[in-house]
């Protein structure tokens, strides 16, 4: 195996990128930020990145004491990674590249390939102005996966799992939601299609375009 590269450089920028900035270092930070992953779901929602690169960038990750591997209590006792608190600092970092990015003059126009990547993407569309003060809480389907998608106090709140009493739970599929949130298909045009399905309080439901902005291409971006 090759040996790491490094910038040998002390500049502190220069250290970040020895860490994080290998090729896929940063998407996998990426996936983890919802939660801890198995080496399966990582490389079944990176599914460009081989085996042995995974492998190799999760080994550095855990020397670099930017992620580390549990085991996960019962229901699902299996081993995963996970980003330690200091990895999980890297949140802004990857929403901020993530902004920077869509300011493009040709912008990234394929969707992610992960359910989290889309999920994590309506951070970059969050509106804190609109969202002020207001608290509502949204469970988001996608599949078979499960989000938490919670405006608390005007602060929105992500994570994998169910949401407890929630004022309502969307079931969708990824290309419905961007287009719902960005006005360009209706609450009732995307049920009337059956490509959405609301539990819960309609008028919560048809609130939660209003917390988001349509970002200026057609997908969501990771």
């Amino acid at each position: 195996m090759a040996p790491k590269r490094s910038y040998d450089d002390g500049c502190a920028t220069a250290y970040a990128l020895d860490l994080v900035g290998e090729r896929w270092g940063l998407l996998i930070v990426r996936e983890l930020l919802l939660g801890p992953k198995r080496f399966t779901d990582l490389r079944g929602d990176l599914p460009g990145v081989s085996p042995t690169v995974l492998a190799q960038r999760l080994r550095e990750f855990i020397r670099a004491g930017v992620a580390h591997r549990r085991r996960l209590p019962p229901p699902m006792p299996f081993q995963a990674y996970e980003l330690t608190e200091w990895g999980y600092k890297l949140e802004p970092v990857i929403h901020s590249l993530g902004r920077w990015a869509l300011q493009s003059p040709d912008p990234p126009r394929s969707p992610p390939l992960s359910v989290d990547a889309n999920v994590l993407s309506l951070r970059v569309m969050f509106d804190p102005v609109a969202a002020e003060g207001r608290t509502v809480r949204f469970g988001l389907c996608v599949g078979d996966r499960r989000y938490q998608v919670c405006v608390v106090d005007g602060e929105l709140q992500l994570a994998r799992g169910e949401v407890g009493a929630p004022d309502a739970t969307i079931e969708t599929n990824i290309p419905t939601l961007h287009a719902y949130l960005c006005r360009t298909r209706s609450l009732s045009d995307s049920l009337e299609r059956g490509e959405m399905r609301v539990r819960g309080s309609m008028a919560a439901a048809a609130e939660l375009p209003t917390l988001f902005r349509p970002i200026r291409h057609r997908v969501l971006a990771g």
